[in-house]
C-alpha cells in the first residue's frame, strides 16, 4: 500500500491503529514478564525456569489512540522432543499472522548461539518489521547496556542487512523503565484498524487457560530444573457448588497435573501432600482474582510416561 493510501485508510478510523506483535525469545528472555508489564495486569506466566510458557497468550493494551495485541509464545529453542517441536511449530504459525515482532534478547547475558538461531529464524519471515528489545535492563549497568544495545545492532545488520532492526529499544519489565516506550514503538508498526477487541479487555484466552497456568506457575516454584519440561496441567471442570447462597457462591475447580515419572509425582505432592497443598494455597489466590469469587481447588497429580514424545499423550493434553 502506498503511502498517500495508508494515510487514507488512517484517516478512515480517525488516525486509530490496531494489531498484533508477538513477542519471541530463547527462552526465560523476559517475553511474559514484559506481556504483563504492558497489559498492567498479570496474563502471562513467568518464572525462573525456562520454557514455562505452553499457549500463545494475547494480552491487550488500550490506548485512546490504538489497541495493541501482544502474542506471547514459547521461547524459540532447537527442540529435542515431540513437544518441543510442536512448540516452535505454534511459534512459527504465531510469526506469520502478526504485524510486527518483538525480539527480546537480555541484557545481562552476552549474545548466544540460541539468540543467532532466532534471529535467522526472523530473517526469514520476509518483511514483517522486528524490533529488538533488550530486556532486564535494571540488572547490568549503563556501560555495560550500552555494550549490549551495540552487539544487539551488530547482529541485526549481520541477519538483516544493513538497514538492520527496525527498532532497538532497552527496557526493564520489573521497575517500569521504558514500558510505554516499548508500547509506542510497536504500535508505530500496527496497520490503520478500528479497535479489534472491547474496551476493558485484557485478554482472549479462555478461563480454564489462565487457571491452568497459574497453578502450573504455582507449582514450578522451588522445584528442580527437569520438571518444568515434564508438567501439563488441565483444568478437568469448573463448576458451581449447587444449593449456595448468590451472595456466597463457590465455584469447584478440579485439575489434574501430569508428570512423566513417578519420581517427579513425589516432588509434586511433597511429604505427607506438603508441597501440594503449599501449590493449592499459592495458586488459589490468583485463580479467585481472576474468576472474581471463592473457589475449592482439588488438586491431583497423575503420571503419563513420556507424554513429551507420545504424540497420542500431547493430543491428550492440548497440545
Amino acid at each position: 500500500m502506498s503511502k498517500k493510501n495508508k494515510d487514507a485508510a488512517a484517516d478512515d478510523f480517525g488516525g486509530f491503529r490496531a494489531g498484533f506483535s508477538v513477542l519471541v525469545g530463547r527462552p526465560n528472555a523476559g517475553k511474559s514478564t514484559l506481556t504483563n508489564a504492558l497489559v498492567g495486569k498479570k496474563v502471562a506466566i513467568t518464572s525462573a525456569k525456562p520454557q514455562t510458557t505452553r499457549h500463545t497468550i494475547r494480552g491487550i493494551v488500550h490506548r485512546e489512540d490504538a489497541q495493541l495485541i501482544l502474542v506471547d509464545t514459547p521461547g524459540l529453542h532447537r527442540p529435542r522432543t515431540l513437544l518441543g517441536k510442536r512448540l516452535n511449530d505454534l511459534v512459527a504459525d504465531t510469526l506469520a499472522e502478526v504485524d510486527a515482532i518483538g525480539f527480546c534478547i537480555p541484557a545481562n547475558e552476552k549474545i548466544g548461539p540460541g539468540d543467532k538461531y532466532i534471529a535467522a529464524q526472523l530473517a526469514a519471515v520476509g518483511r514483517k518489521p522486528v524490533v529488538a528489545i533488550v530486556t532486564k535492563a535494571d540488572l547490568v549497568d549503563r556501560q555495560a547496556l550500552t555494550e549490549q544495545l551495540l552487539a544487539v545492532a551488530g547482529l541485526g545488520r549481520e541477519v538483516m542487512g544493513e538497514e538492520g532492526w527496525k527498532d532497538i529499544v532497552p527496557v526493564s519489565a520489573s521497575d517500569g523503565f521504558q514500558v510505554e516506550t516499548v508500547a509506542d514503538v510497536l504500535i508505530s508498526h500496527m496497520p490503520p484498524s478500528p479497535p479489534l477487541y472491547p474496551d476493558g479487555e485484557l485478554t482472549d484466552e479462555p478461563e480454564a487457560v489462565m487457571v491452568a497456568e497459574l497453578i502450573r506457575e504455582a507449582a514450578l516454584e522451588g522445584v528442580r530444573d527437569e520438571l518444568p519440561h515434564s508438567l501439563a496441567v488441565v483444568v478437568e471442570e469448573i463448576v458451581a457448588r449447587e444449593d449456595r447462597p448468590e451472595d456466597n457462591p463457590l465455584l469447584d475447580v478440579r485439575v489434574n497435573l501430569y508428570v512423566e515419572r513417578p519420581s517427579q509425582k513425589a516432588i509434586i505432592i511433597g511429604k505427607g501432600g506438603s508441597r501440594l497443598r503449599e501449590v493449592g494455597t499459592n495458586a488459589r489466590k490468583g485463580i479467585e482474582a481472576l474468576l472474581g469469587t471463592r473457589i475449592y481447588l482439588d488438586l491431583h497429580v497423575k503420571v503419563a510416561k513420556d507424554w513429551q514424545r507420545d504424540p497420542k499423550q500431547l493430543v491428550k493434553l492440548g497440545f
